[in-house]
């Protein structure tokens, strides 16, 4: 498991920075659903920290693949910022922060995955707590996601449900030939304060397209 310290972030747990209550993402499940989340699962997803304060997860990509199709649908989607994997290389440090975002009452997710040649990869996006289903993803150029949350096995599980575009005040929603497909992200927990977290792309007519899963553990102060 690889480790890092990244001393200019005001990081959790950190006696300057007050942490409350976060209902946002209990309010989008049952009571039933909530319940059946293990307790570690339950504390990641209820921690919410003040505007600006950033919590941190180390650990390392242990699967990585693609269809030629998933290949191809990564390295275009560069053009949107890249928020997919564009490498097939496993046993790499990867990192995510949390950042609670004023500006939109969301969270901004940044995800650096580590590269044996060159920079690191780094993904930015946005939750918002808005939309059709109470949650979408933002990955930037307008390019927006609605997810669902469900619970299964014991996993907290993101479904995407559609994708649309802002165009100035106009959202509009592409046709489905021109979607990725159907994106699910699982939340595992693993104990001892691990746990794990899998993207994957599933396209009605072309099956699996990308799959990465990666462990984590929240970095000390």
């Amino acid at each position: 498991m690889a480790s890092a310290r990244i001393p200019t972030l005001r990081t959790s747990p950190a006696s300057d920075t007050r942490l409350l209550e976060d209902h946002r993402f209990r309010a989008l499940l049952s009571d039933e659903d909530w319940g059946r989340l293990p307790l570690a699962i339950w504390r990641r997803f209820s921690k919410r920290f003040e505007d600006g304060s950033t919590v941190v997860y180390v650990g390392e990509v242990d699967e990585v693949s693609f269809s030629r199709i998933g290949w191809w649908l990564a390295q275009a989607a560069r053009l949107i910022g890249g928020p997919f994997p564009t490498r097939a290389e496993t046993r790499v440090p990867m990192i995510v922060t949390v950042t609670e975002d004023a500006a939109s009452g969301g969270q901004i997710w940044t995800r650096i995955c580590a590269r044996r040649n060159g920079f690191p990869q780094v993904i930015h996006s946005a939750k918002r707590f808005a939309g059709p289903t109470g949650l979408e993803e933002y990955v930037g150029f307008g390019v927006s996601m609605a997810l669902r949350i469900a619970v299964e096995h014991e996993a907290l599980v993101f479904h995407s449900v559609s994708y649309s575009l802002q165009l100035g005040p106009f959202r509009l929603r592409p046709p489905e030939w021109l979607t990725p497909g159907n994106l699910t992200v699982t939340h595992a927990d693993l104990g001892c304060g691990e746990f794990r977290f899998t993207l994957e792309i599933i396209h009605p007519r072309f099956g699996r397209l990308i799959r990465q899963s990666a462990v984590f553990r929240e970095a000390s102060s």
